[in-house]
């Protein structure tokens, strides 16, 4: 019997990257609610008292930035200056230009040129039979847990719970079939004022209990703000930048990642898109039974809008030669970057709730890319029931 563990992590909203992933997509949905037609590269920094915004934008709309930035945060929970962070105080600065015309020229469709990638780049999705959702057990709970973290914040079931945090979860796996949970990590931000052995006793019973207890053994372990203390937290204690929590957003490490993020990019870059695609592959091979676990990688170049590579690996659990599943995928799933964002109807403004606890394994009806409505195609194509 083979025996292994592995271990993903997950932020809540408040965590600084967290921040500023969902500041950058809160941009592009109010520029893509005006113009569907933007073109969006939008990157936040922020720290203690101030948030700056950065990037290329292309588009007929005008927004707001500072009071999209104001209005994110207090959604978020910073409405206190012993935050660190509070949205009515916090300095936004901006610093915003167009689009590169030497990008534009290989992405804009013309008479003579259809879209083309708008970088070049690879892009891997991921699904396995692990949970009803098609994911990685591991993340997926790390996942529900920084929500369930979140939730007890804001409904007042734990009051002395602040907006950052974090949760780590460790599975044991027999044969590659997941059996348990042998650790729970979770970094909650709290007031000042509140005994250490209430946090642990709080979270155990209101966050790691009510997600993870199908899992947990009485040998399971539980490391709860570990240092004894997390008082300082948010810009206050981490900068934050876009796109540094791209694991998190993913796969927690079980699939691969391309290195490119997601949040502040509008769909032409294939870095999101073709992300979102790839998932929407590997998922639907999966739920067609075609394999227990798949990775799908696309690869593309600036201005071409073929992908130039297709690549399937399904970790020897494939019931069909990974050659034959790329010539379906091929076959059957839109892969240009235009037929991409059509198909997903990736113009709409959907990207906000993307920004934090996880771009995949959501079943709300804006994640396109979670449908499985090619199963019946998948099987057809390779004449099985």
């Amino acid at each position: 019997m083979k025996k292994y563990s592995f271990t993903s992590e997950s932020v809540t909203e408040g965590h600084p990257d967290k921040i500023c992933d969902q500041v950058s997509d809160a941009i592009l949905d109010a520029l893509l609610t005006v113009d569907p037609e933007s073109r969006v590269a939008c990157e936040t920094m922020t720290t203690t008292g101030l948030v700056m915004v950065v990037g290329e934008i292309t588009t007929k709309a005008y927004v707001d930035i500072p009071r999209i930035v104001r209005e994110t945060i207090e959604k978020i929970g910073y409405t206190d200056p012993d935050f660190g962070l509070d949205a009515r105080s916090c300095a936004v600065i901006t610093s915003i230009h167009e689009q590169s015309e030497n990008i534009a020229l290989g992405v804009n469709e013309t008479e003579k040129h259809e879209q083309g990638a708008g970088d070049q780049g690879l892009m891997f999705g991921y699904a396995c039979d692990e949970t009803p959702e098609l994911m990685p057990l591991p993340i997926s709970m790390a996942n529900k847990l920084t929500m369930r973290l979140a939730e007890v914040r804001k409904k007042g079931i734990l009051n002395w719970v602040r907006p950052d945090g974090k949760s780590q979860v460790t599975v044991e796996y027999e044969d590659d079939h997941p059996k348990r949970i042998t650790n729970v990590v979770v970094a909650v931000h709290h007031n000042p004022e509140i005994a250490h052995e209430k946090i642990v006793a709080d979270i155990k019973n209101h966050v790691i209990l009510p997600v993870c207890q199908g899992y947990l053994t009485p040998e399971t372990k539980f490391y709860i703000n570990a240092t004894g203390i997390f008082a300082i937290g948010g810009p206050e204690a981490d900068s934050g930048v876009t796109g540094r929590k791209i694991i998190c957003d993913t796969y927690g490490g079980m699939g691969r990642h391309g290195g490119g993020a997601f949040s502040g990019k509008d769909p032409s870059k294939v870095d999101r898109s073709a992300s979102y695609m790839a998932r929407y592959i590997a998922k639907n091979i999966v739920a067609a039974g075609l394999a227990r676990r798949c990775e799908v990688q696309l690869a593309y170049s600036i201005g071409v809008a073929d992908p130039i590579s297709v690549y399937i690996n399904t970790s020897g659990t494939g019931k069909q030669p990974e050659e034959r599943l790329a010539e379906a995928v091929r076959a059957i799933f839109p892969l240009k970057p235009a037929a991409i964002i059509k198909y997903l109807c990736l113009k709409r403004p959907i990207y906000l709730k993307t920004a934090a606890y996880g771009h995949f394994g959501r079943e709300d009806e804006e994640f396109s890319w979670e449908k499985t409505d090619k199963v019946t195609e998948l099987k057809q194509y390779f004449g099985v029931k």
